[in-house]
């Protein structure tokens, strides 16, 4: 008897990308998460690379360590919002995630905001502000 492989579809990338973002929006290091969910670290690799499929229990378990509704990891799946829009629950012009080249929808952007915002004085991070200007040619 063979084992039927099982390949990663777009939805399981999906929900590992959203696991991954919430995460880090959260300032939390995989180990973190994985202390808070009972399981290791590698586990949580794997479910951010989408090796290996989330059950359901183990996608609830992460929303309540995450203080997230389990829906955030379904956010912005093309057939989840093509179907809310036919129910009328969302406007037909809705937007659920950001373009993909949009700054705010990468994960380093996620981290910069976390640390910035982490500084413990608002001098701190106005030298910040400065800096970033003055690398941008904007005084």
């Amino acid at each position: 008897m063979s084992r039927k492989a099982t390949m990663t579809t777009a939805t399981d990338e999906h929900i590992a990308q959203r696991l991954q973002l919430r995460r880090i929006m959260m300032g939390l290091s995989q180990k973190d998460l994985a202390q808070l969910c009972g399981i290791t670290f590698q586990q949580i690799q794997k479910y951010e690379s989408a090796g290996n499929r989330i059950s359901a229990s183990r996608l609830f378990d992460l929303s309540v360590a995450l203080q997230t509704p389990v829906e955030f990891f379904f956010h912005g799946l093309p057939g989840h919002i093509e179907r809310e829009q036919r129910n009328g629950k969302l406007p037909k012009n809705y937007v659920s995630d950001q373009p993909a080249d949009d700054p705010l929808s990468k994960n380093e952007s996620l981290k910069l905001i976390n640390l910035y915002w982490k500084l413990s004085t608002d001098k701190q991070r106005s030298m910040i502000m400065d800096l970033l200007n003055t690398l941008n040619g904007q005084e």
